[in-house]
C-alpha cells in the first residue's frame, strides 16, 4: 500500500473513532475488509454532514457539497483527491456500491445546508430520510452481503426507523440550528400552527406529536425485522446491533415523555457513561449470539 493510501486509511479511522457513535460499535463486529469499507462510507457521510451543519454561509456549503459530488464521480470514473474519497474505490469495486446512493446522501445534506426543512410534509420528510438514512443503508447492506430485495427492504425500513428516532432525539439540537423535522400533518393534528422550532419545543402538545412519530418509527422497526428474517443472520448482525441500540433510545424518549430530548445537555455524567456502556454490552451480545 502506497503512503498516500495509508494516510487516507488513517484519516478515515480518525474520523470514525472520533465520532464513537452507535455505528462504531455495530461495525466493530465485521471482518476487516468489510469494516474498512463501512468505515470509508461512514467517514464520507460524516464529512458531508459536517459541511451541512457548519456555520458557514449557505453558498460556501453548497460549493463544498458540489466539490464532493465531483469527488464521487471521480471515485467511479477517475482518481479522487480527498483522503476519504481515496478509500472508497476499493469498497465500490468489492461490493458493487452504487453512485446514485452516494449522490442521494449529498442531496440530503444540501437540504440541511439550505435550511429548507421546517415542519415539512410527511412526503417531504420521507424523501429527506430516504436520502440521508435509507441511501446509507443501501450502501451498508451491500457491504454486509445482502444486495437482494430483502436487504434493500431491511435498509429502507430501518433507515426510516433510525432517522425518525434521530429526529425525536435531537429536537433541541436541531432547533438551535433553526431546523424542525416534525411533519406538518402531525403538528396540525394537535392544533399547532407555529413553525418556530423553539416555540414548538415549549408547547404542551409537543409530546403527542412526538408519540405519533414514535409509533411510526416502531412500525418501521417491525417491518425491518420481518425483512431481516429473509436475510442471512450472520450478514445482518451489525443491523441487529443498530436496531437494538436505537430501540432503547426510543424507549427512553417515550418513557421520558419526550422532554429529555429538549434538555440533552443536562444529562448527568453517569447517564452518559451508562449509555456508552450499554452500546458496548449490546455489541458484545450480538457479536456472540
Amino acid at each position: 500500500m502506497n503512503s498516500s493510501l495509508k494516510e487516507a486509511r488513517q484519516h478515515v479511522h480518525n474520523v470514525v473513532t472520533k465520532a464513537r457513535t452507535s455505528f462504531y460499535w455495530a461495525m466493530r463486529t465485521l471482518s476487516k475488509p468489510k469494516r474498512e469499507a463501512i468505515f470509508a462510507v461512514y467517514a464520507f457521510c460524516r464529512e458531508v454532514d459536517d459541511i451541512a451543519d457548519s456555520e458557514e454561509d449557505v453558498g460556501v456549503k453548497q460549493e463544498k457539497l458540489e466539490r464532493w459530488r465531483q469527488e464521487i464521480k471521480a471515485v467511479f470514473d477517475g482518481q479522487p483527491e480527498f483522503p476519504t474519497a481515496r478509500m472508497l474505490p476499493q469498497a465500490v469495486a468489492s461490493y458493487d456500491l452504487q453512485e446514485s446512493a452516494f449522490l442521494a446522501i449529498i442531496d440530503g445534506m444540501e437540504t440541511d445546508a439550505q435550511g429548507s426543512l421546517r415542519a415539512p410534509s410527511m412526503a417531504e420528510l420521507e424523501l429527506y430520510c430516504s436520502r440521508v438514512a435509507c441511501a446509507v443503508g443501501f450502501l451498508c447492506i451491500r457491504i454486509f452481503g445482502e444486495p437482494g430485495e430483502s436487504g434493500k427492504a431491511t435498509a429502507n425500513h430501518l433507515g426510516l426507523a433510525l432517522q425518525f428516532t434521530n429526529i425525536l432525539r435531537d429536537l433541541k439540537e436541531d432547533a438551535d440550528m433553526g431546523r424542525l423535522y416534525l411533519p406538518s400533518e402531525l403538528l396540525r393534528a394537535q392544533g399547532i400552527v407555529s413553525e418556530d422550532p423553539n416555540e414548538i419545543l415549549s408547547d404542551s402538545r409537543l409530546p403527542a406529536v412526538c408519540m405519533t412519530l414514535a409509533k411510526r418509527a416502531r412500525e418501521e422497526f417491525d417491518m425491518a425485522r420481518v425483512a431481516m428474517q429473509a436475510c442471512d443472520r450472520s450478514h445482518v448482525r451489525p443491523v441487529r446491533i443498530m436496531m437494538e441500540v436505537y430501540n432503547r433510545t426510543l424507549d427512553r424518549l417515550i418513557s421520558g415523555g419526550f422532554r429529555n430530548n429538549i434538555r440533552r445537555n443536562e444529562r448527568s455524567f453517569l447517564v452518559r457513561v451508562w449509555e456508552k456502556t450499554e452500546k458496548l454490552l449490546i455489541a458484545i451480545r450480538y457479536a456472540i449470539f
